[in-house]
C-alpha cells in the first residue's frame, strides 16, 4: 500500500519516523533498536535517509595527494530491504540529486523495484561540504523536479537513454520536501511555493516539511499552499528539542527560528536533561495542536532523539 493510502486509511493522525543508515562498517543493530523502541506506536512507514559521496584526499608518498570518492553511509537500499523484510512495515528510501549521476539513479531504481520497494521521498539533497553552491554530480540533476522526471519516465517504461524497459513492475509513488520557513536558497516564500506546486503537478503525492518549532508558521504555510492551488497532504516534520547547545545549532543548521517562549524556558535549564524535558513538553504541545487541527500524519525525525520521541508518542498516541 502506498504511503498516501496508508495516510488516508487512518482515522487518527498517522505516525511515522526517519532513520539514518549506519556508518560504513557498522551493523544494523542500532537501527533495529530504534524501530523496536517506536514500533508500539504503529508506524505506518519508515523513511531511510540517503547520503551523497564526498571527495576526500589521501596523502601519497612524495607529498602528492590522491582524490577519491567516499560514501560514509552506504546501504540505504539494503537497509530499506532489511527493515521491510524483518518488520513488514512500508519503507521509504530517500532518493537524491546530490552526489548521483543519472545512471547511478537508474540502478538504484532498478534495485528497489527488484526488492518490491516502490515508495520514495524525492529530494535535491545538500551541497557537498567543499561546495559554495550546489553542483550536480556529472550529468546529475540540479533540482528535485528534474529527478522526478527520470522517475516518471521509469514508471512509463523508459530508461534514461530512451530505450525501453522490457519488464515493468509496480510504478514508484513519491513525496517531496517543503519548507514552512522557506528553503534557505529561495529568495522568498512565493518562489518556494511556486516550485512546490510544480513538484506536485509533476507527480508528488504528498509533501513532508522541514522540522519546525512554531506551529503558526506551519499553519500559515499550509494556508498559503492551499491558496496557491497545492492540494496534497502537507505532513509536519517534528523533532523534539533536546540539548542546550541546540539553541544555536538548530537555527544555524536547519535555518529555522525557535519561538521566544521555547528559548526562554530553555535558558532556565541548567543541564541537558532539563532541556530534554522542556523539549518533550514543547513537542507534546506542538503535536496535540497539530492533531487537533486534523493533520493526517506526523513525521518524526528520530536521529539522536528516539528516547524523547517515545516519551512524546506515549502522550499523544
Amino acid at each position: 500500500m502506498r504511503v498516501i493510502d496508508l495516510i488516508h486509511k487512518n482515522q487518527k493522525t498517522a505516525f511515522s519516523f526517519e532513520i539514518l543508515p549506519p556508518l560504513k562498517g557498522n551493523g544494523i543493530e542500532k537501527l533495529c533498536q530504534t524501530i523496536d523502541t517506536l514500533r508500539e506506536f504503529d508506524p505506518q512507514y519508515i523513511n531511510i535517509t540517503t547520503h551523497r559521496s564526498e571527495y576526500v584526499y589521501k596523502e601519497l608518498e612524495g607529498g602528492m595527494f590522491q582524490r577519491y570518492r567516499l560514501r560514509r553511509r552506504p546501504g540505504t537500499v539494503a537497509v530499506a530491504a532489511a527493515i521491510q523484510n524483518k518488520y513488514n512495515i512500508t519503507v521509504v528510501p530517500h532518493i537524491l540529486c546530490s552526489g548521483f549521476t543519472r545512471e547511478e539513479t537508474e540502478y538504484v531504481l532498478l534495485d528497489l523495484q527488484f526488492l518490491n520497494i516502490t515508495d520514495l521521498l524525492v529530494l535535491r539533497g545538500d551541497k557537498a561540504r567543499h561546495e559554495s553552491t550546489f553542483t550536480p554530480e556529472g550529468d546529475g540533476y540540479r533540482h528535485a523536479i528534474e529527478l522526478q522526471g527520470q522517475i516518471n519516465d521509469f514508471n512509463r517504461g523508459i530508461f534514461v537513454d530512451g530505450s525501453e524497459i522490457k519488464a515493468t513492475k509496480t510504478p514508484f509513488s513519491y513525496g517531496v520536501a517543503c519548507y514552512p520557513e522557506k528553503h534557505e536558497e529561495a529568495p522568498n516564500m512565493e518562489f518556494d511555493l511556486y516550485w512546490l506546486k510544480k513538484k506536485v503537478e509533476a507527480g508528488a503525492e504528498y509533501a513532508v516539511t522541514q522540522l519546525f518549532y512554531d506551529n503558526r508558521k506551519y499553519f500559515r504555510f499550509v494556508e498559503m499552499a492551499r491558496e496557491a492551488g497545492i492540494d496534497v497532504p502537507i505532513i509536519p516534520g517534528i523533532k523534539p528539542f533536546k540539548k542546550l547547545s541546540q539553541l544555536s545549532m538548530i537555527p544555524k543548521t536547519f535555518k529555522v527560528d525557535l519561538p521566544e517562549e521555547l528559548v526562554k524556558e530553555t535558558l532556565k535549564c541548567k543541564t541537558d536533561e532539563d532541556a530534554r524535558q522542556v523539549g518533550i513538553e514543547w513537542c507534546v504541545r506542538q503535536c496535540k495542536e497539530l492533531m487537533a487541527s486534523g493533520v493526517p500524519s506526523i513525521h518524526f525525525y528520530s536521529i539522536g532523539a528516539t528516547d524523547s520521541i517515545k516519551e512524546v508518542a506515549k502522550q499523544i498516541y
